[in-house]
C-alpha cells in the first residue's frame, strides 16, 4: 500500500475588521475610566492622579522652566500654570528666579518630595490594581498601542501636511 502525503493549509488568518466608531470618543471615555480608578486610590495621598504625574516630573526634572515642564508634559502654558498652583499653595513646588530676570524655574521642595514618594506608592498600588482587573497582557498591549499611536502622530505633526 502506497501513502500519499497530502499537503494540509492551515487556515488563513482573519481579516481584521475596521475600526469602527470615534477613535477619539473611545479613547476619552477609555480615559476617563482609567482616571477615575488612579484617582481613587491615589487620593489617599492626599492628590489626584494629574498633579501626582506633574509633582513627578517637576521631582525628576527639576529645576526647569515652566515652558520646558509644559513640553514635557504636552500641556499649554495656561493649563500648566493653573496645574500648579494646587502644589505650590500646598508647599509642594516653588517657582523662583531662573538664569536672568526674565526667566523663572519650578522646582519640588523637601515636603514636594516627600509627597510625591507618598503618592508613588498609592500609585503603585493603582497601577497593579489595574493590571489585575484588566490583565497584565492587556495592559502590556495598551501601553504598546498608545506608545505606537503616539510615535505616528509624532511623526506625523513633523510632516508638512499634518493638518490632514
Amino acid at each position: 500500500m502506497r501513502t500519499i502525503a497530502l499537503k494540509v493549509r492551515p487556515p488563513a488568518a482573519p481579516k481584521p475588521m475596521p475600526p469602527r466608531g470615534c477613535s477619539s470618543q473611545k479613547v476619552r471615555v477609555l480615559s476617563r475610566r482609567i482616571s477615575r480608578h488612579f484617582d481613587h486610590v491615589v487620593a489617599s495621598s492626599g492628590l489626584k492622579t494629574t498633579q501626582y504625574s506633574l509633582l513627578s516630573a517637576i521631582v525628576r526634572l527639576g529645576p526647569l522652566r515652566p515652558g520646558d515642564l509644559a513640553r514635557v508634559m504636552e500641556l499649554d502654558a495656561s493649563t500648566l500654570t493653573r496645574n500648579l498652583q494646587p502644589l505650590i499653595a500646598a508647599g509642594w513646588a516653588v517657582v523662583g528666579p531662573g538664569a536672568d530676570e526674565r526667566s523663572r524655574l519650578v522646582e519640588a521642595t523637601d515636603a514636594g518630595r516627600d509627597k510625591r514618594t507618598e503618592a508613588q506608592r498609592a500609585w503603585k498600588r493603582a497601577q497593579l490594581a489595574f493590571n489585575e482587573r484588566v490583565g497584565e497582557a492587556a495592559v502590556a498591549r495598551l501601553h504598546a498601542a498608545v506608545e505606537e499611536c503616539m510615535a505616528r502622530l509624532e511623526a506625523h505633526e513633523d510632516s508638512p501636511d499634518s493638518a490632514a
